[in-house]
């Protein structure tokens, strides 16, 4: 039970930080953990649903502290400037595209620094992120 549950803590930090602007590869980590059948495959997926989403929110409020912590700067990075352009033209619901892969992480936090609001950028980040595992999870079961 205790290694089911270290397996689980490892799953939730790869996804986590998969989400954050460090690289990382929580699909190979839920698909691995679901070959494993170390947990019901519902709450492998909310557990790595949950942890993105978390590392999601985390980047979200780097995007945040930047805004207030330097006003006046901008960020530099052509990748952020354009997710900017995109949060402020579309709102939170563009978060449901945080999944994917070189944008998404670029995606939350510009939307912190553009100033969504806490609980929509939430909702619309673990809404997008857990379809994306669900999918997954899906996949990989009719292949097994």
């Amino acid at each position: 039970m205790i290694e089911n549950g270290t397996a689980l803590l490892g799953l939730f930090g790869s996804s986590f930080l998969a989400s954050t602007l460090l690289p990382g590869g929580s699909e190979a980590a839920l698909i691995y953990a679901q070959s494993q059948a170390i947990a019901a495959p519902l709450l492998l997926w909310v557990t790595v649903t949950c942890g993105n989403t978390l590392g999601g929110f985390t980047s979200w409020g780097i995007g945040l502290w930047i805004r207030y912590r330097y006003p006046n700067k901008l960020l530099e990075k052509p990748v952020h400037q354009k997710a900017l352009r995109r949060i402020q033209k579309y709102g939170s619901p563009l978060l449901l595209l945080s999944w994917l892969p070189v944008i998404g992480d670029p995606l939350c936090l510009a939307a912190g620094w553009g100033g969504t609001k806490p609980l929509p950028a939430l909702f619309y980040m673990g809404l997008g992120k857990g379809i994306r595992y669900a999918v997954l999870l899906g996949a990989v079961s009719s292949v097994g």
